[in-house]
């Protein structure tokens, strides 16, 4: 499973490289982002390619890793290590990762589940709370 992931996500790594940020397949249409975060034990560099909305100017990640039921270790390596790198379009930039809570977390989770409403169906697949990141711009 792990292997067939990685290798889907180099893919569209691969994709969003070489066309400024836009991909085809399931992804086609929607806005992503490569997400590069510095592995919790490790150290190492690891890129995610993972669907955003914005607030403002920040960046919101939603960690849902498709309703199951533990988080995705993108998720450890940013409470590790809260700086992260983000690309979108042809821009790369660092920036610093909030884990939202509360009344903030919900109506960004709503927010972001009203463009994309494949996550409604992850919520429901999972006993978790779903965590959401906002990433601040580092100036």
């Amino acid at each position: 499973m792990a292997d067939a992931m990685t290798e889907f996500n180099r893919k569209v790594i691969e994709e969003f490289r070489a066309n400024a940020g836009k991909v085809g397949g399931q992804f086609a249409g929607a806005p992503m982002v490569l997400l590069t975060t510095t592995g919790a034990k490790s150290g190492r560099s690891f890129t995610t390619p993972l669907v955003y909305s914005k607030d403002g100017d920040r960046i919101i990640v939603i960690a849902s890793k498709a309703g199951a039921p533990n988080n995705p270790a993108w998720y450890h390596n940013l409470k590790a290590h809260p700086t992260a790198t983000l690309e979108i379009g042809a821009e790369k930039f660092q920036a610093r990762a909030v884990v939202t809570s509360g009344v903030e977390r919900e109506r960004l989770f709503n927010q972001q589940a009203a463009q994309m409403p494949i996550f409604n169906d992850y919520r429901k697949k999972t006993t978790r709370q779903i965590p959401v990141i906002a990433f601040e711009r580092v100036k």
